[in-house]
């Protein structure tokens, strides 16, 4: 038995909370990565065509996506996946691969959607090509390729949200 060891348990008792509070104070007070964020730069519905003995109706929506890179480094989005929502009813998804954002910078991605119209998204369709307010909100996730430190994967959540309207392309 050593009789120095019941001497040194006040001495470890006060250094531990030391020792915790340094490094406490090492750890950076920010996120080290910070997420990116999403706008959506225009959302314009370009054709509505009607169905026929081989095709069902379609319409064809343009959607430019500006995504914001907030940190000092760049990063590379291994893929950005989206649900885009019309008046609550999800209308088709979106994949966006290999989105390069430069250090506290940004990109535009434009996405060019073929959307089967069905009976559940008829009248949000025909709102937007009428000159109407239809909200829109894109629901998803996306995946950073951070090299040696992985692919994390972010969401779901809402990406962006807001109302389509545009002049009406049918009377």
């Amino acid at each position: 038995m050593l009789p120095a060891l019941p001497r040194l348990r006040p001495v470890r008792v006060l250094l531990a909370p030391l020792l915790a509070l340094g490094l406490a104070a090492c750890m950076p007070s920010q996120p080290i990565i910070a997420v990116p964020t999403f706008q959506v730069q225009s959302v314009r519905l370009t054709g509505l065509t009607l169905p026929t003995f081989s095709s069902s109706a379609t319409a064809y929506l343009t959607l430019q996506l500006l995504v914001n890179n907030p940190n000092p480094i760049a990063l590379h989005m291994a893929n950005i996946a989206a649900n885009v929502v019309l008046d609550g009813t999800e209308v088709t998804k979106i994949n966006l691969p290999d989105v390069d954002l430069p250090a506290r910078g940004s990109a535009v991605q434009r996405a060019d959607l073929s959307i089967p119209v069905t009976l559940a998204t008829a009248a949000n369709f025909l709102k937007v090509a009428r000159g109407q307010q239809v909200s829109y909100r894109l629901d998803g996730t996306f995946t950073a390729d951070l090299g040696l430190l992985g692919r994390p994967s972010f969401g779901p959540f809402t990406l962006v949200q807001g109302v389509l309207q545009q002049p009406a392309i049918l009377p």
